[in-house]
């Protein structure tokens, strides 16, 4: 079984930072492209950030220059580190990998999902 376990998500004031991390486990071979992506109430699950096993990144508009996607692939984790929140990046935030496995092939494994939520 492979898994992905998010964990950093909280209650920050408005102009406050967080920490996501996601970690996978499981029969892994390698780990291609991570991402981070959100999905706020009666809204469809928009991306936010993805990195590629080289360290290629790629943002939503939205958060640019105030969100950084990064990776550790020795520990087979990504991260989301995400500053100046707004009140509109409330959300839940699920990572997401492209996983060869030791013995399934190719899996798009995702994780279950963590709460940020931005007020004051």
């Amino acid at each position: 079984q492979v898994q992905l376990v998010e964990s950093g998500g909280g209650l920050v004031q408005p102009g406050g930072s967080l920490r996501l991390s996601c970690a996978a486990s499981g029969n892994i071979y390698s780990i291609n492209a991570m991402g981070w992506y959100h999905q706020a109430p009666g809204k469809e699950r928009e991306l936010v950030a993805t990195i590629t096993i080289g360290g290629s990144t790629n943002y939503a508009d939205s958060v640019k220059g105030r969100f950084t996607i990064s990776r550790d692939n020795a520990k087979n984790t990504v991260y989301l580190q995400m500053n100046s929140l707004k009140p509109e990046d409330t959300a839940v935030y699920h990572c997401n990998a492209d996983i060869i496995t030791g013995y399934l092939g190719r899996l798009e494994v995702w994780g279950q999902g963590t709460l940020v939520t931005v007020s004051s």
